[in-house]
């Protein structure tokens, strides 16, 4: 089962979620909105990619919250994605051992088709 984070508004989750729903394939949906992404899940994702790669610099959330000005180190960046899920960036997509950040259709392509 392809599982998919995100929230339902975002224009790449729907991208993803489009792409899924294209190509036939089953997924679920865990909405960051309704419910917290344990930091055990957000550790787990950070042994298959990177902090940059997950972390969305440039999300309204981010300057909301003047995470520019802070400037967190590395262990402050995890503690804030277990803190605030939306500074997460949008789809990530777990399906078997593979991890997909973001949305981009070659690399679905070559992990689903």
């Amino acid at each position: 089962m392809i599982k998919v984070y995100g929230i339902k508004n975002c224009d790449s989750v729907k991208k993803a979620l489009k792409y899924f729903e294209k190509h036939n394939l089953d997924y679920e949906l865990f909405d960051f909105k309704q419910k917290q992404i344990p930091c055990q899940t957000i550790a787990s994702w950070l042994e298959k990619t990177d902090l940059k790669t997950l972390f969305n610099a440039r999300s309204t959330t981010y300057r909301t919250l003047n995470l520019k000005e802070i400037n967190p180190d590395d262990t402050q960046k995890q503690e804030w994605l277990c803190k605030e899920n939306m500074l997460i960036k949008r789809p990530v997509v777990e399906f078997g051992e593979e991890l997909l950040v973001g949305f981009n259709e070659n690399n679905y392509n070559g992990v689903f088709l």
